[in-house]
């Protein structure tokens, strides 16, 4: 199927990577993301909450770059296998190079594929999982249906997010911050609060034993994923006409002295749920 090259309309930009201008800026900040301290944390304590065992056969949906693919590769081990599907082909393509030059490459597999409509008949999967990707679709509930469908009874459906609704960051005005996180989110997403909602989205579609996972990914140092998360939220308040561009230079400045006086904090919680798929006599 060729690729769609149609500009996409969606404020999202996560929401059709292949349709921006720059593919190579979301494959730079997804690394990025990936190898900050926090952020790694926080995707590891989720992998074992869930828990990823060794010799499972584990599939994750919207594995972009492979961040999280790699981790898996380690943790099920030489009799294991992990498979990443993704619905832009930049990413699959990324992650495919990427890799290629992994430790556990032996075990890793990356395909094209829309989380709507995974290519696999029956239920083969001991853990299918999606990070960090329930916010961006458009229809969650189908994506979570069609990840329970592929795994094997006894097996586990997992589904971590962050929650813009729970974003708290220091700035000298308080007022003007609000007005340009919360304008953004509001904007961009169709669901800012994605993280809180993926308990019941697990029980909707009939997985039982649902299980939480609350943890915080926290910055009090300015690393640059924050700094470029930041600075394009800023980006996006002049492009929607939340504040003039002179208003949001001056609030990225605001981070810049807190940092010398060392005093920036941002902290946002990311939601983990896992769901178990019963045998159907249970």
């Amino acid at each position: 199927m060729p690729a769609d090259t149609r500009p996409s309309s969606h404020p999202d930009p996560y929401r059709d990577i292949d349709a921006q201008p720059d593919t190579d800026q979301f494959i730079a900040s997804l690394e990025a993301r990936g190898r900050t301290p926090s952020q790694r944390r926080l995707r590891q304590r989720f992998l074992r909450f869930i828990p990823i065992r060794s010799g499972q056969h584990v599939l994750e949906v919207g594995c972009g770059t492979g961040v999280v693919l790699r981790d898996i590769a380690a943790l099920v081990g030489s009799r294991g296998r992990a498979l990443g599907v993704d619905q832009s082909r930049s990413l699959v393509a990324a992650a495919r190079r990427l890799t290629s030059r992994a430790a556990h490459r032996g075990r890793l597999a990356v395909r094209w594929a829309a989380g709507e409509q995974l290519p696999f008949r029956r239920p083969q999967f001991d853990v299918a999982l999606a990070v960090t990707v329930i916010l961006h679709v458009q229809d969650p509930l189908r994506v979570v249906k069609e990840m329970a469908r592929v795994t094997r009874p006894g097996g586990h459906v997992a589904v971590q997010d962050q929650d813009f609704g729970t974003v708290a960051v220091a700035h000298p005005d308080r007022t003007l911050t609000d007005q340009i996180m919360g304008g953004v989110a509001a904007r961009m997403y169709e669901e800012p609060y994605s993280g809180r909602r993926l308990p019941g989205l697990l029980r909707a579609v009939g997985l039982e034993r649902v299980r939480l996972l609350t943890d915080v990914y926290q910055d009090t140092t300015l690393t640059p994923y924050t700094k470029t998360f930041l600075e394009r939220r800023a980006e996006r308040a002049v492009t929607w006409g939340i504040v003039e561009a002179a208003v949001a230079q001056r609030w990225l400045d605001g981070f810049t002295a807190l940092v010398t006086a060392g005093g920036f904090v941002m902290t946002m919680n990311y939601y983990g749920a896992v769901g178990q798929k019963l045998p159907a006599e249970d």
